[in-house]
This record gives C-alpha cells, sequence and structure tokens, in this order.
C-alpha cells in the first residue's frame, strides 16, 4: 500500500467532507454546447493515472462480506476532492457506503436525461494459499496487473473515475449531468447493496440511462470478435437441499443415510437440463452472432429455432459452449454441500446449496416443481431461499444511448459489432431497469477468455494495454452521449 497517497486521499475526503453545504468550483457547466473533440484526442495520460487508482484500490481489501467498502470510498472522495469535485457517502450499514458525485449541466437537474456511470467496490473473498501473488498487492508482472477486483469490478470503477474526472478538467460543456456512483455490497445483492440506496437515496442517483459492468469485449483468436452489451440478465435464487435420516454410529450403515439420499439427489440435479427458451434479447443475440463464426457453427446457430433441426442444434450449442447454454436455458448449479460432525458419526441432516439463475420471464414456481419430481426422494426436500434476485425488463436497443455504445465500439475495434447480450450474471443494472433506467452493461477491456476466467477465481488479472484501450473506449462513449 502506498501508505503516503491514502493517507492524502483519506484526509482530502475528509475536508472535503466538512464543507459539503458549498458548492464545488465548476461543478456546474452551462448546457448546449458539445464537447470539444480536443477532450478525447488523447487519454493515454489519464489512464496512466487510473492505473494507479486501480492499483491503490485493489490494495484495500473489500472481500465481501463483510465488505468494508467505507474505506473505499473514502479513498475515492479523496481523489474527487483534489480535482474540486464535491462526493458524498451514503452510508448503508455500519463499515458500509456508497459514494456518488455529479457533474452539472445546469442549476436546476433533469433525472431523465442523466447518464449514472456505476461500478461497485465489494469484490467477492480469495483464497490467497491459490494465488501466485498477493491478491491485494496489486503486482505487476508481464504487462498484467493482478489483484482481487482487478477486472470484477475495480477495473470499471478506476476506469469510470478516469472519465469523470477527465471530463472535469476539460470544463466540458454537457448536456446532460453525469453521474458517478460506486456501490457497495454488490456480490452478495445484501441490505447494503443497491437497493437500499435506491430506497433511501434515489432523488441523489436518480437517471434515465445507465453504463455499468454486464457486458464485454469478446476476443477470437486475439482479435475482437463482438462487443456484448448488456441489456438484460437472468435472475438468481438458491435453493436448499435437505436430506434427512437416522444419526448413528458410521460401524453399522443404514438405508436411509442422509448423505447417501442427498448424493443422490444432488447428482440427478446436476444432470437436469431445462429446455430451451429464447428470449428477445437472445434472439437477437444469436441472429448478430452467426455470420461472425465459422461456417458449420453459423450453420447450427441458424437452425436453433427450426422445426426439423432445431433440437439438435441447440444441443450442438449447448455443448459448444457454457455461456451460450446459460443464455438459452434456465440453469441449475450444486454450490455448497455441509453435512457431518465427525467421521464416525452418520448425520441426521444434510445439506446442499443449488444456485439458480432462471431467464426473465421464467419463474422458480415451475422449476421447482420439475426438480422435485426429478429427485422424488421422500427423505429430501426443497426450500427457495430469501433475497433472490428481480426479474427485470430489457433495456430499449432503439435508443440513443445504445446507438452511440454500438457506434463508438465498431469504431474503436475495427468493424467487430455490438450485438445485444443477457448475461447469465447479476449486476446492479437489474435493480435500475426496475425503476425505468436504461441501463447497459460494458466492461470495455477486450479480455481473452483466460483472464475472463480468472473473475471470481484466482490470480485475477488484467491486461494493462486493455486497461488503457478500456478507457478510451469509456471516455468516446461517454463524451460523445454527454454532448447530445
Amino acid at each position: 500500500m502506498n501508505w503516503k497517497r491514502m493517507v492524502q486521499a483519506l484526509a482530502g475526503a475528509a475536508t472535503l467532507l466538512m464543507a459539503a453545504n458549498f458548492p464545488a468550483a465548476g461543478q456546474v457547466a452551462p448546457a448546449g454546447t458539445p464537447v470539444r473533440p480536443s477532450q478525447t484526442a488523447d487519454t493515454s495520460a489519464i489512464a496512466k493515472e487510473a492505473q494507479g487508482w486501480l492499483s491503490d484500490l485493489i490494495k484495500i481489501n473489500t472481500s465481501n462480506p463483510p465488505g468494508n467498502e467505507q474505506i473505499a470510498a473514502l479513498y475515492l472522495a479523496g481523489v474527487l476532492a483534489k480535482e474540486g469535485i464535491k462526493a458524498e457517502l451514503l452510508d448503508t450499514a455500519p463499515g458500509r457506503s456508497a459514494l456518488v458525485a455529479r457533474l452539472r449541466s445546469s442549476v436546476v437537474a433533469e433525472p431523465s436525461r442523466a447518464l449514472l456511470l456505476v461500478a461497485h467496490l465489494d469484490t467477492v473473498p480469495v483464497d490467497k494459499s491459490r494465488w501466485s501473488v498477493d491478491p491485494f498487492g496489486a503486482a505487476v508482472k508481464d504487462g498484467y496487473l493482478y489483484g482481487r477486483g482487478a477486472i470484477d469490478d475495480k477495473g470499471m470503477l478506476a476506469a469510470n473515475l478516469a472519465v469523470f474526472i477527465s471530463l472535469k478538467r476539460s470544463a466540458a460543456r454537457l448536456n446532460r449531468d453525469v453521474i458517478f456512483l460506486a456501490t457497495a455490497d454488490e456480490e452478495t445483492s445484501g441490505d447494503a447493496s443497491i437497493r437500499t440506496l435506491i430506497a433511501k437515496h434515489w432523488e441523489k442517483i436518480a437517471a434515465g440511462y445507465a453504463l455499468n459492468e454486464g457486458g464485454n469485449v469478446f476476443l477470437k483468436n486475439g482479435k475482437v470478435q463482438y462487443t456484448g452489451v448488456q441489456a438484460s440478465e437472468k435472475v438468481a435464487f438458491n435453493i436448499a437441499v435437505i436430506a434427512q435420516g437416522r444419526s448413528g454410529h458410521a460401524s453399522q450403515p443404514t438405508k436411509d443415510n442422509a448423505v447417501v439420499h442427498l448424493a443422490e439427489a444432488v447428482a440427478k440435479i446436476g444432470n437436469y437440463s431445462a429446455p430451451v427458451h429464447f428470449t428477445s434479447i437472445v434472439k437477437r443475440y444469436f441472429e448478430g452472432l452467426a455470420p461472425l463464426e465459422d461456417d458449420e457453427m453459423g450453420k447450427w446457430i441458424r437452425s436453433m429455432d427450426t422445426a426439423d433441426r432445431g433440437e439438435h442444434a441447440q444441443r450442438v450449442i449447448s455443448e459448444a459452449s457454457p455461456l451460450w447454454n446459460s443464455m438459452l436455458r434456465d440453469t441449475v448449479a450444486p454450490t455448497v454441500l455441509s453435512a457431518g460432525v465427525g467421521n464416525n458419526v452418520i448425520p441426521a441432516e444434510a445439506r446442499a446449496n443449488l444456485n439458480v439463475r432462471l431467464l426473465p420471464g421464467d419463474t422458480i414456481d415451475v422449476l421447482m416443481s420439475e426438480l422435485k419430481k426429478l429427485v422424488n426422494d421422500p427423505q429430501v426436500r426443497l426450500e427457495v431461499q430469501p433475497n433472490a434476485g428481480l426479474a427485470a425488463p430489457p433495456s430499449s436497443l432503439e435508443s440513443d444511448f445504445y446507438a452511440v455504445i454500438s457506434k463508438v465500439v465498431a469504431q474503436e475495434f475495427g468493424g467487430a459489432p455490438a450485438l445485444p447480450f443477457q448475461s447469465t450474471w447479476l449486476t446492479d443494472s437489474a435493480q435500475l431497469r426496475l425503476h425505468n433506467v436504461q441501463a447497459y452493461g460494458l466492461v470495455p477491456f477486450p479480455l481473452a477468455e483466460e483472464d475472463l476466467r480468472r473473475m471470481h477465481g484466482d490470480d485475477e488479472r488484467i491486461p494493462l494495454a486493455a486497461f488503457d484501450k478500456g478507457v478510451e473506449v469509456l471516455m468516446k462513449i461517454v463524451t460523445e452521449f454527454a454532448a447530445r
């Protein structure tokens, strides 16, 4: 940790909070004048600064649980304070805070036109023993920056910060407010998450449009094949599988052993495949993807919705890619097993967790009914757990913002198109869509499959060249849309 820089940043944040009642210089800019081209001519300097901010953020451990995002929020407040930008910490729980800052286009806010730049402060936990470097050391090796959150989602957070600060430094004359939001508790969607921010502080973050994580720049053979712009996402549930039997001495096995019944139930569920269901976003995605694939794969993609070859084509596509398989159907993944109190004791109860991702429009009751029929064991029961996700309507593919994103990414990535994307993972965007925000997901860094697999895994890393390119792309998207 660069403690000198950290102390300076936190001191700046404290100064900021004491001066919260005074407007920051340059906070309000006159509307009506487009952003000058020179603002996006060269982003290399601000990208270099952003690498430093990303390194500092990685060094702040915000593994969730417990999160402790307030320290990272204070760091961001200090960075913004040095730029004359007033930020506000929004406390959501003890030690847990989000941060919001705004560049105004006029004295009176117009939420329906505002653009919200969203990224989250928390990360998933780590098993340090499985990393080759300190997960909170921000080590740089062979052109990669390593650390938990390098991609998910502190890379996006640092890129948003770079764009936001660049707009302020260049005195951009905005035609809509641009809001910087760093959220807490995204990884568990708990009581400190964006749901609480919306319930308690909606007036501070209300916007008509948002850019968040959720989509990706996909590479094939080292080149950008397409950019997936998230406009929808699946809905997360957790189901507890609970098997019960008689406890006893392990030297005398019984037929009603809870561990055995649980294992059999989990094995059946693990082999279950839900029927294919094409949502409108997924249909558009595959229509755009077919001409980008080789002839053989393109043929099968085009055949998925046909009467004579559809079922076989769907099987081919599902087996070709775990991502495609999950985009086409509801999925169930066993994730946690728990049983036993001793090596020589048959337990009375054994439990498993199933992580479910439903397609928008599908219901958990229908899936539960199918799974109960599949298990068909009176010793096993299934229970839907609390804090499930919410199904949100998709964002429009006809909005001006989607058009700007599509145009810029095609220009910046050699003509590779933007495709509408339904993510299999959940993001804060679902909550925003439920409040009529046209929210789109795009992590703008071109990343290889090898790097994407490291998210939530060991040795998470981001190529610095990809990070710099992502800052450039994000800058062009935001400046063009902010000028409209």
